[in-house]
C-alpha cells in the first residue's frame, strides 16, 4: 500500500507500513499510525497523535495535537452521494486538541469536535460538538 507525497513528522511510527495509505498529507511528530488506515490528501494530523487500525480519514480534515482515534473510526466528507465529481464539494471536518474518539465512530460533515471532547464508541457525529463534551449514541447526544 502506498505512502505517497506524504511530509511525516520526527518519531512518527507507522506500524505496517506496507499495509497504510497515506496521500499528499502532512503528519505531525511523535504519532503512531496503526496498520489498515486509509488518510486522504490534503489532511493534517498534528503531533502526539495516536490512530488505530481500520481507520480512515478522507481529503481534506484536520486533525489536532494529541487525539485519540479508535479502530474502525470512519470520518465522512461527502454527506450527500453519489455527486457528480465536477459539482462535489467536501465537507470540511475539524478534530480539536486532546480529542478522544471511540471505536467505531462514525463522523459527518461539515463538522468540528471542540478542545478536549470525548466521542463514544460506535457514536455517530452529525453536528459539532463543544469542547470538553462527552457525546454517545446514535445521533450522538451529549452525555449529562
Amino acid at each position: 500500500m502506498p505512502i505517497e507525497g506524504a511530509k511525516i513528522g520526527k518519531g512518527t511510527i507507522l506500524w505496517h507500513s506496507d499495509l497504510i495509505n497515506i496521500y499528499g498529507s502532512v503528519i505531525g511528530k511523535d504519532c503512531s499510525i496503526a496498520a489498515f488506515v486509509e488518510i486522504g490528501k490534503n489532511v493534517t494530523i498534528g503531533d502526539r497523535c495516536r490512530i488505530q487500525a481500520f481507520v480512515f480519514i478522507p481529503s481534506g480534515a484536520t486533525i489536532g495535537n494529541d487525539v485519540f482515534i479508535g479502530p474502525g473510526v470512519v470520518f465522512i466528507n461527502d454527506k450527500y452521494p453519489p455527486i457528480p465529481k465536477e459539482i462535489f464539494k467536501p465537507g470540511k471536518i475539524i478534530i480539536e486538541d486532546k480529542v478522544s474518539i471511540g471505536a467505531g465512530a462514525l463522523i459527518l460533515p461539515p463538522v468540528r469536535i471542540g478542545k478536549g471532547a470525548s466521542i463514544g464508541a460506535g457514536a455517530v457525529v452529525t453536528k459539532d460538538v463543544a469542547p470538553g463534551e462527552v457525546m454517545v449514541g446514535i445521533p450522538a447526544r451529549k452525555l449529562e
